[in-house]
């Protein structure tokens, strides 16, 4: 992050929850979702991220009701979801409940028939013909030209409409790294000026953290789905977690997932991409460092892909057997100080035993804080040896209250596909 963008303070600790409002209801409709905000608030979510609310273009939709990402209006809502007056009473209730919230910035391209395509056709990218064109193959949306100077200052009044008219907390921004760096920190200049926001930037470069606060970690994603089919050893998470620690700039946040829209509808649940290692990987990624992302029906769990042109709603089983599990960790990362997202002040070791090939294991300390996490990514249990580990003091596991005190243990048995999160009692 550089100097000159000062991250909000909320972000340390917090944890991002994806809103897909077409799959979240039966209606799928702002009013309906904001009856499940109190059960996800005490499930321990921060962060409410929606997908975009804005209208669907109608040229060259895909599927019976398109993409969310081919806006045809960039400052209204969808009415498949409402009004942008039910957005700003769903952002006061949130606020009300303790949440933040952000709303997808879709900023490199439109729909066919966006109103600018008319308007103001020299907006956009043309081709050789002198056509609106999209490089990527993606057939329901045209690029947008940063080279307009025009064109910025509309797309950063857009942003500052959703700042004022819903008071939303932050810009989930898509494909950031297809728009220019130097007009999102135009765009982050000026609108600091009206309220200081946070700023995610569906991104893995590491130079746009110049601005942004928070990017992606598709590199882990997909070498957790390697792990799982066997393409990688166990040991090739350490390859891409040091490349995260030394790459990337002290501070700069980075969002962490098993599972998301683009993931789910396209490649699968979590379960059909990560089988047993599912759960183990969730731990991992709400305790590594960074910022957890959970998406629209996890807490279930959610098997299946969603549709995403389609309306496909989510099979609630009105079980919620993972709120739990989630509550929990969450509630974790917010009262302990070796957890906070930031990593300030705390360090992090990597726990080396003789079954690395099958026990990933670290450690993260501030102070008197102190969290072990041991995971075993095996269909048979194992063993830790303290003499490894070198731990002392007396730990709790956080899911099942057992009580491990290092001062004697000398090992301590993991469950097949099952993982500790071990708290340190303090004094």
């Amino acid at each position: 992050m550089s100097e000159a963008f000062r991250p909000v303070d909320w972000i340390y600790g917090s944890n991002i929850y994806e809103v897909n409002l077409r799959q979240y209801t039966t209606r799928g409709t702002i009013r309906e979702f904001m009856k499940e905000m109190p059960r996800l608030r005490e499930m321990g979510i921060d962060v409410l991220w929606f997908m975009p609310i804005t209208p669907i273009s109608g040229v060259k939709r895909l599927g019976t009701l398109g993409s969310y990402y081919a806006c045809s209006n960039y400052t209204t809502v969808n009415p498949e979801f409402g009004t942008v007056d039910d957005f700003a009473d769903l952002v006061r209730e949130a606020h009300a409940l303790g949440f933040k919230v952000l709303i997808d910035i879709v900023a490199n391209h439109t729909g066919w028939d966006h109103h600018w395509t008319v308007e103001h056709p020299e907006y956009y990218r043309k081709n050789h013909e002198g056509q609106f064109f999209d490089p990527h193959g993606w057939a329901d949306v045209i690029d947008l030209n940063y080279d307009n100077p025009e064109l910025r200052r509309a797309m950063i009044e857009v942003m500052r409409f959703w700042m004022e008219r819903c008071d939303v907390d932050g810009f989930r921004c898509d494909m950031a790294m297809l728009v220019p760096l130097d007009f999102w920190r135009e765009a982050r200049v000026e609108l600091d000026k009206v309220k200081k926001m946070f700023w995610l930037g569906e991104c893995e470069e590491i130079v746009y953290h110049e601005v942004f606060d928070a990017t992606y970690t598709w590199k882990l994603l997909h070498k957790m789905e390697s792990v799982w089919k066997r393409e990688s050893p166990l040991e090739g998470l350490d390859e891409v977690l040091a490349y995260y620690d030394s790459q990337f700039p002290r501070g700069a946040m980075r969002v962490y997932f098993t599972t998301n829209h683009d993931e789910n509808s396209h490649s699968g649940s979590e379960y059909e991409r990560m089988g047993d290692m599912a759960r183990n990987f969730a731990i991992l990624c709400c305790t590594w460092g960074g910022m957890p992302l959970i998406y629209s029906g996890q807490e279930m769990p959610n098997y299946k892909r969603l549709k995403f042109f389609d309306k496909d709603q989510i099979d609630w089983s009105g079980r919620y057997e993972l709120h739990g599990f989630f509550r929990k960790l969450l509630d974790l990362r917010k009262r302990n100080a070796a957890l906070r997202g930031d990593g300030d002040g705390g360090t992090l070791h990597r726990l080396h035993t003789v079954v690395d090939n099958r026990l990933f294991a670290f450690a993260r300390k501030s102070g008197e804080d102190e969290v072990v996490v041991l995971l075993n990514f095996s269909g048979e249990g194992l063993m830790a040896f303290n003499n490894e580990l070198l731990l002392t003091g007396i730990f709790y596991d956080l899911f099942t209250g057992v009580r491990v005190d290092f001062s004697v243990a000398r090992e301590v048995w993991v469950p097949a596909w099952g993982g500790l999160v071990l708290e340190k009692r303090k004094g």
